[in-house]
């Protein structure tokens, strides 16, 4: 097999999509400043790796600040980030905070510490955004990501709610942006190995294995296993919503519905069965 050759395929891909992502959703405008929110984790380290390369052809400009949140954890290797910002010559900022504290303080042993973590971390990365002036905050939440959310939302929320690609934020005062929406995540996980990203593990929720996230992401492991296509479908399906065949009397007045007397394509077929092509039967059933 010819490594390189495939090692550029998937660099390319990876570029393509976060192009397409940012396009479609309008995700960057000229003269922003994006602050780009790393983990230390592949998906950070490969979403600023992308970013970096799309600014120096993309036909706008737009600034870059790397921001890293120090939490406070235990064994914190605090010279990994630095030091390779700096190889890149990129502006960027650490913030030191220390939720971990918080975080064990708050919340009883064996309990799931993420909720609190992602509202103390998401309060100080706001704060952070308006002192440096950034008119967007880019997250390395990917494809796989996004659809997790959504059954997430489905089976313990009640919800048929996701991750979106874009949004303001819960304050009001921030866009907030997912260049890596259309990524799989086995890409980057390829990605991150063939780069040789200097990985931080996230040691404050790592030894949580029951988390109802990690219960969904192997539900979906298992189904693209059986059914290849299946998780590109269903993410289709998320940029394909016909909210007058849901259930939601907010998104569609329904108690006001009369018939028009004209053809609708979308109007429901009553008494027919649904159909689909054979490669959709094969991948949903």
């Amino acid at each position: 097999m010819d490594y390189e050759y495939e090692n550029n395929k998937l660099h390319k891909r990876l570029r393509a999509n976060v192009g397409k992502a940012i396009s479609d959703y309008n995700m960057i405008e000229d003269g922003d400043t994006v602050m780009v929110c790393l983990s230390g984790g592949k998906d950070s380290y490969s979403m600023l790796d992308i970013l970096l390369g799309l600014q120096k052809s993309a036909p706008i400009n737009f600034k870059i600040v790397a921001i890293n949140l120090d939490q406070g954890q235990p064994g914190f290797p605090k010279h990994i980030l630095p030091q390779y910002l700096k190889s890149l010559e990129v502006e960027y900022k650490i913030i030191e905070e220390d939720t971990y504290s918080t975080v064990k303080r708050v919340i009883e042993e064996g309990k799931t510490t993420c909720g609190l973590c992602s509202r103390l971390r998401r309060g100080i990365l706001y704060r952070v955004a308006k002192e440096i002036g950034a008119t967007k905050i880019a997250l390395g939440h990917h494809r796989d990501d996004i659809l997790e959310t959504l059954f997430l939302n489905m089976f313990y929320g009640g919800k048929l709610k996701g991750m979106p690609a874009k949004l303001v934020s819960d304050d009001g005062n921030n866009i907030v942006i997912r260049p890596l929406a259309y990524c799989a995540e086995k890409d980057l996980i390829k990605y991150a190995e063939v780069k040789n990203f200097p990985i931080i593990p996230c040691n404050l929720c790592g030894s949580q294995p029951n988390l109802q996230r990690q219960v969904i992401k192997e539900m979906l492991n298992d189904w693209s296993k059986k059914y290849p296509g299946r998780i590109q479908t269903m993410f289709r399906a998320m940029q394909n919503v016909v909210p007058s065949h849901l259930m939601d009397t907010k998104q569609f007045d329904f108690v006001n519905l009369q018939s028009t007397g004209e053809a609708n394509a979308d109007g429901d077929i009553a008494f027919d069965r649904e159909s689909f092509t054979e490669s959709a039967v094969i991948n949903l059933v």
